[in-house]
């Protein structure tokens, strides 16, 4: 943004103020017209040129209602937002799908009438996709990066999107600053770089400057923004909505989803490593999960309460940086979804879906959430621009599988239109479809009042209790990684100033976690806290609920073993381990010297899925190393051989070695390091103590103390 020259300098060209219908406007280098704010900067102006009197709040109906229609600024702003990008889309462009079913669990008629939640055992077809935010369609899964969970139901009063997030809150309270946080996210514009990753000034220079988002900082920054798998994340609804039923009485609600196979995240080095190994790391899971049978499944839970609750509640339920902690209102099991079907061609189906908010049956209805409501308004403009036309809900994959019957016709790429004489109603023909006041979708009436104002309402205002209690939620490894992650990503932050204001966030959320990300970063002294415009509370309680390593799986199912052998591997050893992980529903893959395979002690050929080098440890969930004592010299001079055993005790992942593996442990300079994640393997009973260990999938108690690379002595 241009700002006004301090003083005249004796370069600059004579005549450089200009008097338009008496205003008084000053005359740039090039040539363009400045009007200067009060402030000396630019005047912000609506793209036909109107100045803009306030840019961070959407107009709406007294502090807490419904956004307004004639708010011309929002509408123009967010028009040209969804307009700037084809055909990718502007975020969640790297994105990856799978057909299924959602199968309803009970009768939910008393609180809905939504007809997918009326009989138990329905089943309803859905489609799924999961996509990073940030990065663009080729950038790598593992980015540090909020993931996208986005479940379309083809149910049978129409299309029903619930499109969400794997994190239950938002960076920004108003849907009018959401183009300002892409873009801040998204890479430096004079640049093109860095892409997929927020570690650069521009993010952070928003992030500083916008003490709504402390909350949802504390989340991306922890592990939850590099999960292991699709299969292992939650996704919730985000927004608070509404249950409506026959009675037109509403109840909130809010929606997550639930992996049956637990959460798991994956640490922040081994998630760089895996990009480089394999950037396609999350769709090839996904791809062999479901092809091999294992199909993914999560239960959809709801929080229901009424207005008294949300009356009584210690934050906004309209605030979509607050969530409502599960100790507090716990989470009940309505539905499960399992994804079995991999879309037959990528682009007619992943790419050309379109989800949208707006999409609800009748029974489900939004509450005045700002950025719910700036959300609805938004998405069609999303997919007219990105896919073309008005008429892409003709294409097979957004298109509902129930009746649909309506007088919209022609546009760009029409595929049907209505038949006959008559096109409009009503007609004295008898003929097309009718509006059904009794079957139609009604929405809840409720009664607003209010003034036209751009505001914020002060129960939105408390920015850090709610990061305050997420981070002393995570248990002491989780604490690790956020503060890791805060220092890397403000280590590339180039202006010092950025990196010192948001130390004084952190500062109003946990002295301990500010104090060593300062010291990271060299900090020569302590900045003062943040302005707040409303104390962190101290009495909100840890909610276990809120960490990955409390909700695990405490099983090794759906997780993959990787078996580094080499020629003379012991046979039996090989087998019992193998028969051990696939009775826990686990996958095995073998890793060896060369890809085709090695000959074990029995003379018998097997066959290898991975060659050393490319079947690195990160790509598995727990290591086993079975070699043999004429192969061991050869293989301790492969360093991806010793970088497999050190990068899979780096990460705390479980270890399992027989005798003859032990010379590779100690060129790896792991071998004085041992602990309970490191087990000699020799026969049946230590392999079944084994396997029963590996549900706890990381041995977190040795990150402290990881140390590589330094002599070892031998074992004895």
């Amino acid at each position: 943004m241009a700002k006004r020259p301090a003083k005249s300098t004796a370069s600059e060209p004579t005549g450089n103020t200009v008097t338009i219908h008496d205003q008084q406007l000053h005359r740039g280098a090039g040539g363009e017209l400045h009007q200067y704010a009060e402030d000396g900067h630019d005047v912000l102006t609506t793209s036909q040129g109107g100045p803009v009197g306030d840019d961070q709040n959407s107009l709406r109906v007294g502090a807490r209602g419904p956004l307004l229609v004639d708010d011309f600024h929002f509408r123009e702003k967010i028009f040209h937002f969804d307009h700037e990008r084809i055909p990718e889309r502007v975020v969640h462009a790297r994105g990856y799908g799978a057909h299924g079913f959602f199968e309803t669990y009970e009768s939910l008629s008393d609180i809905t009438r939504a007809d997918v939640f009326q009989r138990a055992g329905e089943k309803t077809p859905v489609f799924v996709r999961f996509s990073t935010v940030a990065g663009n369609k080729g950038s790598a899964d593992l980015a540090r990066d909020v993931r996208g969970f986005a479940v379309k139901m083809y149910t049978k009063e129409g299309n029903w999107d619930l499109v969400g997030n794997n994190i239950p809150v938002f960076f920004i309270q108003d849907a009018i600053k959401f183009p300002d946080m892409v873009h801040a996210a998204k890479q430096e514009p004079d640049r093109a770089f860095p892409q997929a990753q927020t570690a650069h000034d521009n993010f952070w220079d928003f992030i500083s400057l916008t003490p709504e988002s402390m909350h949802m900082v504390m989340w991306i920054m922890s592990d939850r923004t590099i999960p292991r798998s699709f299969r292992f994340m939650e996704g919730f609804g985000v927004h608070t909505f509404r249950f409506v039923n026959a009675e037109d009485k509403s109840t909130f609600v809010k929606f997550h989803w639930k992996p049956k196979l637990g959460l798991q995240s994956v640490a922040w080095n081994e998630a760089v490593k895996i990009n480089g190994a394999d950037p396609d790391f999350h769709r090839r899971d996904l791809w062999q999960s479901i092809q091999s049978g294992n199909f993914p499944e999560w239960e959809l839970s709801v929080q229901v309460f009424d207005q008294d609750f949300a009356n009584s509640f210690d934050f906004d339920i309209l605030d979509p940086t607050k969530i409502i902690p599960e100790e507090v209102l716990p989470v009940k099991p309505i539905g499960r979804l399992v994804l079995d079907r991999m879309p037959d061609n990528f682009f007619a189906e992943t790419e050309q879906v379109a989800f949208m908010t707006q999409n609800v049956p009748p029974g489900i209805d939004f509450s005045n959430d700002p950025l719910l409501q700036g959300r609805n308004f938004s998405y069609l403009d999303t997919q007219l621009k990105r896919l073309g036309g008005p008429n892409f809900t003709h294409l097979p994959i957004n298109a509902p599988k129930c009746p649909m019957h309506n007088f919209q016709q022609d546009g760009h790429m029409a595929m049907r239109n209505p038949v006959g004489r008559t096109n409009y109603q009503p007609n004295s023909r008898g003929e097309g479809p009718r509006e059904s006041p009794t079957q139609g979708y009604r929405h809840f009436p409720a009664e607003e009042q209010g003034q036209k104002v751009r505001l914020r309402p002060e129960s939105f205002a408390d920015h850090y209790s709610q990061a305050r209690q997420f981070f002393i939620s995570q248990t002491g490894a989780e604490q690790r990684h956020i503060a890791m992650a805060l220092t890397f990503e403000l280590s590339k932050v180039e202006n010092a100033a950025i990196r010192e204001r948001m130390v004084s966030h952190l500062l109003n959320i946990d002295e301990t976690l500010a104090t060593t990300v300062a010291q990271k970063l060299g900090f020569q002294s302590m900045p003062k806290p943040a302005d707040a415009a409303i104390p962190t509370r101290q009495d909100l309680e840890p909610s276990p609920a809120l960490s990955i390593v409390e909700r695990g799986p405490k099983r090794f199912e759906g997780r993959k073993l990787g078996i580094l052998v080499a020629d003379g591997v012991d046979a039996k050893l090989l087998k019992a381990v193998t028969r051990a992980v696939v009775a826990e529903k686990a996958v095995v893959e073998l890793i060896a010297p060369k890809v085709g395979g090695v000959t074990a002690d029995d003379g018998n050929f097997i066959e290898a899925d991975h060659m050393i080098d490319g079947g690195p440890s990160v790509l598995f969930d727990a290591v086993v190393v079975l070699t043999s004592h004429q192969a061991i010299d050869d293989l301790v001079k492969e360093a991806a051989a010793r970088d497999f055993v050190a990068d899979a005790f780096q990460h705390c992942k479980y270890i399992g070695y027989d005798q003859s593996a032990i010379p590779l442990l100690e060129k790896a300079g792991i071998a004085s390091e041992l602990d309970e994640g490191t087990v000699q393997l020799s026969g049946g009973k230590d392999v079944a103590a084994f396997v029963e260990e590996l549900g706890k999938l990381r041995v977190w108690g040795r990150e402290p103390s990881v140390k590589l690379g330094k002599a070892s002595p031998p074992i004895t």
